[in-house]
């Protein structure tokens, strides 16, 4: 493959050498499998195979070790369980089967989740598969999307690329939205590119409901690649611009009905017939959307958010500038190939300047390009909470962009300015890499230099690419690919060799500096990895609920935080802490027990403060557990007088006694801090496997009448 990608006539106006037709003759009929193994007649014969190839390799390798994490995040296997088993859970999102509330995001990847444990069944692999089946699919729609106008040899940089993305590899591999809100912002781009090339306001309303889709699972992140979409097809479609402007009317019109159905349904069911709306402090999806997901996410002022933002340039989500993702927290997630990535497309867009309007490679610029300057500038100046893994967005525009630009320069590669592109894009890449690399130095030490002197030796290879024989020129492009991925790919297969679990993960191994603590980054800056998560084997402690161990060695390269008390009777792991916040450790037997004895007599067998803490217990039980406040305990849901009016009515038996922050967010409810007070005043406290509950059925003496007297007034 590589002498064929440099050795195309760089005045060739479409890539790759095609399987020599005979002129006149009838196009070739072969049956499905010929035609899926060999592909459209204009490809190289090497390409469907290596493509096949690339997608088998992808799908092995995002296997290997997948059920080393556990039930993941458990805020969102818990929701997966709950939908598993209640169809009101499954739609409206909800954080167990009784209803009580929801997660604080829409719902569509549970549903893919939900799904597949519907039919395999409750399982670490039933719940993981479907976020492995979309990165595999990912990959070849990116592969496809790339091919089209820059040949197979673009598709399969672009693919690979996307493949080895450490952030990519691990959100491909976890329960977060993030990898059904890439998926289906990659076939918007995909249906951008095919509409502009059909001129069709139909495939532009396909990428209308892709979007709307992506809503539906992350909200206004989804939004982040509509403005390259409309304006690339705005600017290369065919048509009068009256008509390429209506056409993208129709493109939003399709955004607002495939997503504001679901919207529509749960802002009009009365509060009264669904379950809270999570993350919000009013009952509304709205604010949620707008507010804590969104404006709050802008400006730092999310309401109801533990830990704060960091407006003015600082705070616990990091500093916030140009540098943000190149830093030592996101800097080997994401940023090994941006520079490459963004010299290209400057150069890309220069050598397409004098095209036609309707040019589609520049259509194709537009819609990467902007794709990857908005979502760079927004992650690196939002000022509230900002993870590190959100930046898997930005995966596929750095990979199309590479695969895309190596082509371009490549066919100009007689010209200056294409054997210079070449050899700056690898140099500039491989002593990147080599920065990077180098903040983990005592892992695998020898990888850095062996980088460096790859992308050294393929820069000058580049610059004397006239002079030397022609086949050298493979080892020049294969050095300069190896130079490139190399990184990307070590710390890739150092995240699929360990475990993640936690709300907070990362790719890679251990970074000095990095704002998670020892042990690699993830967390609040400059709070311990123990307690604000990270990557490791992440697991609960043996015993989990009463009795677990006072920490846990992480993985090779890292090394694992003193656990944390959270909840009376849990002892944290890495991953947990902060009162369960940020995981969920599992029931022992005994606790599991007491939770299933009687349980069809209740709606919840326990209510816990916080989401992560509900979660653990669900999950072990398999049984419906009230979240009381959400996922930071800080929603007003349940009230004071609705929770009294659950215990009166005999709907919940436990109390799970501390856990969360009851109200410590930045504005959020107190109602948590509320309950567990008037729990703990008027119901006996049992010991069940360790762990401390209050049983809901046992008022203290004297405080029977008091407390149905209370939720009888309320």
């Amino acid at each position: 493959m590589a002498s064929i990608i440099l050795n195309r006539n760089a005045s060739e106006a479409e890539p790759g050498p095609t399987r020599e037709v005979t002129p006149g003759a009838p196009r070739r009929t072969a049956d499905l499998g010929t035609r899926l193994w060999r592909g459209p007649d204009t490809d190289p014969a090497w390409a469907r195979p290596a493509l096949w190839g690339l997608l088998v390799l992808t799908a092995g390798f995002y296997l290997w070790n997948l059920t080393s994490s556990g039930y993941a995040n458990s805020f969102y296997s818990a929701a997966v369980q709950a939908g598993s088993t209640s169809w009101e859970a499954f739609f409206f999102g909800s954080s167990d089967a009784g209803n009580s509330i929801t997660v604080d995001k829409a719902p569509a990847s549970l549903w893919a989740m939900a799904l597949s444990v519907r039919l395999f069944g409750l399982s670490s692999f039933a719940i993981l598969l479907p976020q492995v089946l979309m990165g595999v699919a990912s990959v070849g729609v990116l592969y496809a999307t790339v091919r089209k106008h820059f040949g197979a040899a673009g598709g399969l940089i672009a693919g690979a690329t996307l493949a080895l993305t450490p952030v990519a590899v691990l959100m491909f591999r976890f329960n977060n939205p993030d990898a059904m809100l890439t998926f289906l912002m990659v076939l918007a781009a995909w249906a951008t590119m095919t509409s502009i090339e059909k001129s069709s306001p139909t495939w532009f309303i396909v990428v209308g409901v892709f979007i709307g889709l992506a809503f539906l699972t992350k909200t206004l992140q989804a939004f982040l690649v509509v403005p390259g979409l409309a304006l690339a097809y705005l600017v290369a479609a065919k048509g009068s611009l009256g008509r390429r402007i209506r056409h993208t009317v129709l493109g939003a019109i399709a955004i607002v009905v495939s997503a504001g159905w679901w919207v529509a349904i749960v802002q009009l069911v009365p509060a009264s017939m669904r379950p809270y709306i999570g993350g919000s402090q009013t009952n509304s999806f709205l604010e949620v959307t707008f507010g804590y997901n969104g404006l709050g996410r802008l400006n730092g002022a999310e309401t109801g958010s533990v830990g704060g933002g960091g407006a003015g340039g600082g705070g616990n989500w990091g500093a916030t500038g140009l540098t943000r993702l190149f830093d030592s927290e996101i800097g080997g997630q994401i940023s090994w190939l941006i520079p490459a990535a963004l010299v290209l497309l400057a150069v890309g867009l220069f050598l397409r300047g004098r095209r036609p309007r309707t040019d589609a490679r520049r259509a194709a610029y537009i819609v990467w390009g902007a794709w990857l300057l908005v979502t760079l500038l927004t992650f690196s100046f939002m000022a509230g909470i900002f993870h590190a893994y959100y930046t898997v967005a930005l995966a596929p525009a750095i990979a199309a962009l590479v695969g895309m630009g190596a082509v371009e320069a490549r066919e100009h590669r007689g010209s200056v300015i294409g054997w210079l592109t070449l050899a700056g894009v690898t140099a500039v890449t491989s002593v990147w890499s080599f920065l990077l690399l180098s903040r983990s130095s005592d892992w695998n030490s020898w990888l850095r230099v062996v980088v460096l002197a790859l992308g050294i030796a393929a820069a000058v290879g580049f610059v004397l690419l006239s002079r030397v024989h022609r086949r050298a020129v493979p080892v020049v492009v294969v050095t300069a690919l190896l130079a490139g991925l190399l990184g990307p790919a070590a710390y890739a297969a150092q995240t699929v060799s360990v475990g993640h679990s936690g709300s907070i993960v990362d790719a890679g191994p251990s970074i000095a500096g990095a704002g998670g603590g020892p042990g690699g980054g993830g967390g609040f800056r400059g709070m311990p990895r123990g307690i604000a998560g990270g990557t490791g084997t992440q697991q609960p402690p043996p015993g989990g609920f009463g009795g677990g161990a006072p920490g846990t060695t992480g993985a090779p390269g890292t090394t694992g935080a003193p656990g944390t008390t959270g909840v009376p009777g849990i002892t944290g792991t890495r991953g947990g802490g902060m009162g369960g916040l940020l995981d969920a450790a599992t029931p022992n037997t005994t606790v599991v027990a007491a939770l299933s004895q009687d349980s069809a007599k209740y709606t919840w067998v326990a209510a816990a403060i916080g989401s992560q803490n509900a979660a653990g217990l669900q999950l072990g039980a398999q049984l419906p557990v009230m979240a009381i406040g959400g996922f930071n305990g800080s929603d007003p849901s349940p009230t004071l007088a609705e929770f009294q009016q659950d215990v009166t009515g005999g709907k919940i038996h436990y109390f799970l006694a501390g856990g969360g922050f009851g109200g410590q967010g930045a504005g959020g409810s107190n109602a948590a801090s509320q309950i567990s007070t008037w729990v703990q005043a008027n119901y006996t406290s049992v010991s069940i496997g360790g762990t401390t509950f209050y049983d809901l059925t046992q008022p203290v003496s004297g405080a029977a009448a008091t407390a149905t007297s209370t939720a009888t007034a309320t």
